[in-house]
């Protein structure tokens, strides 16, 4: 028995392995691989990689052979992104051994770069999963960095590899913005392409001219701008050298004559796409679990491809929605505790100097949370303008919060939290598509539960056409005939609005398209053609919009 105690008084906390640092003079030849997002987005990160001085190569997009891998050196019961993104990772690994490189230096010469989480869902340990599934592939010791509250990109050691500046934080800033818009403006632009494949052909020539500016460009520094004598001031008080510093070079980044250079050139050649909004195309706005709603292989069937093969406008989301949800989160988390101290307990009534110094801290940092979400969205909506201001805009997360609030309290977490109930009802109410498709990998607890949320809100809601799908690495033929199935109803909708709308004007159609034909600014995707109100398709709007033009209106 005493023994037994002994044993137990022994017994210490679990703490995860230290990991091997990535060091400042590892860094001419350890190469970071990057995925998990899409394919546009992952090019520009590795430009601005490579343009700080890094060696940075690319994930293949997951497949099933993937996801096979995944499953078969990982652990049981993980989510669907897991098994493919550590499968992804163990081919490209492989590839490398089969080119002859041994093990021990794909090790010491290769690392994985990615976001972590806290979570209240399984993404917390997805990084541990990684090291698992590469250890039990035969690829023990390989590092994997995260990005957030974990080791990333400040690591806890004097000389990290990964070094965080001005300039990387800036460019990533802009990967962020070009990655959602080129994105968007792809799926909106390719359904009415009348040359097959030019969209696709002149958004690489974008892409190609965008990563080299992300590559080359270095904003100058702000000693190098300001006059001699105000230098000595700089160098003595840091906050100000810093802040202005900051102020400076994102002025210059995103507003400097090289990056709207940049953008004017890929705005001309878009300009250059010829397009045919009279074919009735059904809207389908995609959401769900970020992983599942963003990647572009196996992991989702490859539905965005699916459904436009199908005849659909596929609308994506942007990760630019769930980035503003997080700051707009912690900014609604705030209020509960507001007056309180930092340990969540509320000050004596007698103690007014302790209530003013909480009053002040709470609006302080609430008002930080609102600027910053300010900032972003206005950033995003210069991109847009710059790339022709035909893009989809940020939509409030206040008002998905209260289009959300009778169905899911709005500080309740997991997941994407209220904005998949937010978002179903915001694009349906508002008429801006005719079906939503929510995609989530098999067995995600936070977005199960939204989807209980959602048979309420469609009981509610008698024209709305929602479909969840699970995702994993089998089932792809069930998937594709549920979405079929959904996609025949939106595509009946959409074609009795466009025969509304065409009847309304008073025209047939191809007196429309006579129209058009002579009037070529009609065929440009960057002709603003107006929304109006209760009619979601682009032909139904547009047909609408040339039969005022035709009578003069």
């Amino acid at each position: 028995m005493d023994t037994m105690q002994e044993k137990s008084l022994k017994r210490r906390h679990y703490h995860r392995p230290a990991e091997r640092p990535f060091t400042e003079e590892e860094r001419s030849r350890v190469t970071i691989l990057v995925g998990g997002l899409t394919r546009k987005h992952e090019e520009l990160i590795r430009a601005v990689f490579q343009g700080s001085g890094y060696s940075c190569e690319l994930l293949p997009v997951p497949d099933q052979e993937a996801f096979h891998l995944g499953k078969e050196f990982g652990n049981n019961g993980q989510c669907s992104p897991a098994y493919f993104t550590s499968g992804a990772l163990i081919q490209y690994l492989r590839d490398l051994e089969a080119g002859g490189m041994s093990r021990r230096d794909i090790v010491d010469n290769y690392l994985y770069f990615t976001a972590g989480s806290c979570g209240p869902c399984r993404f917390g340990t997805y990084a541990a999963e990684y090291r698992l599934a590469l250890q039990n592939a035969g690829y023990d010791g390989f590092r994997v960095l995260r990005f957030q509250q974990d080791d990333g990109i400040r690591q806890k050691i004097s000389a990290p590899g990964l070094k965080y500046t001005i300039d990387f934080g800036l460019g990533m800033l802009k990967v962020l913005f070009l990655g959602d818009v080129l994105n968007d403006l792809t799926h909106n632009i390719r359904p009415y392409e009348v040359t097959p494949g030019e969209t696709n052909r002149v958004m690489a020539l974008c892409m190609e001219d965008l990563c080299d500016h992300l590559r080359r460009y270095k904003a100058p520094e702000l000693a190098q701008r300001v006059p001699g004598w105000f230098v000595p001031t700089l160098e003595k008080r840091n906050f100000l050298r810093h802040l202005l510093s900051f102020l400076y070079k994102m002025n210059r980044h995103l507003r400097g004559e090289e990056f709207q250079g940049a953008l004017e050139r890929c705005r001309r050649r878009i300009d250059g796409i010829a397009v045919d909004r009279t074919r009735q195309k059904p809207i389908v706005k995609v959401i769900g679990e970020f992983w599942a709603q963003t990647t572009e292989g196996g992991g989702n069937y490859r539905m965005f491809e699916f459904l436009e093969k199908e005849g659909a406008h596929v609308q994506p989301e942007a990760i630019g929605t769930w980035l503003a949800y997080l700051m707009a989160h912690a900014r609604m988390q705030m209020v509960p505790r507001r007056g309180m101290n930092a340990n969540c307990e509320e000050p004596a009534p007698w103690d007014l100097r302790q209530r003013v110094r909480n009053e002040l801290s709470f609006q302080k940092k609430r008002a930080l949370l609102a600027f910053g979400e300010h900032l972003y969205a206005r950033l995003y909506h210069r991109v847009i303008k710059s790339l022709g201001g035909i893009a989809h805009t940020l939509v409030s997360q206040e008002t998905l919060a209260e289009l959300a609030s009778p169905y899911y309290r709005p500080l309740a977490r997991g997941g994407e939290g209220y904005l998949e109930v937010g978002k179903n009802i915001y694009y349906h109410s508002q008429k801006l598509c005719h079906m939503v498709l929510s995609l989530k990998p098999f067995g995600c607890l936070p977005s199960s539960q939204s989807d209980g949320v959602q048979s309420a809100v469609v009981s509610g809601h008698k024209d709305m056409i929602y479909l969840p799908i699970e995702t994993s690495g089998e089932g792809e033929t069930n998937a594709y005939s549920r979405v079929q199935m959904a996609l025949g109803e939106a595509k009946a909708k959409a074609k009795a609005e466009f025969q509304q709308a065409l009847e309304s004007t008073g025209k047939r159609l191809d007196q429309i398209r006579t129209f058009v034909s002579q009037h070529p600014e009609l065929s440009s995707p960057m002709y603003p053609v107006p929304h109006r109100r209760g009619t979601a398709g682009v032909a139904a709007n547009f047909v609408l919009h040339v039969g005022d033009l035709m009578a003069g209106r």
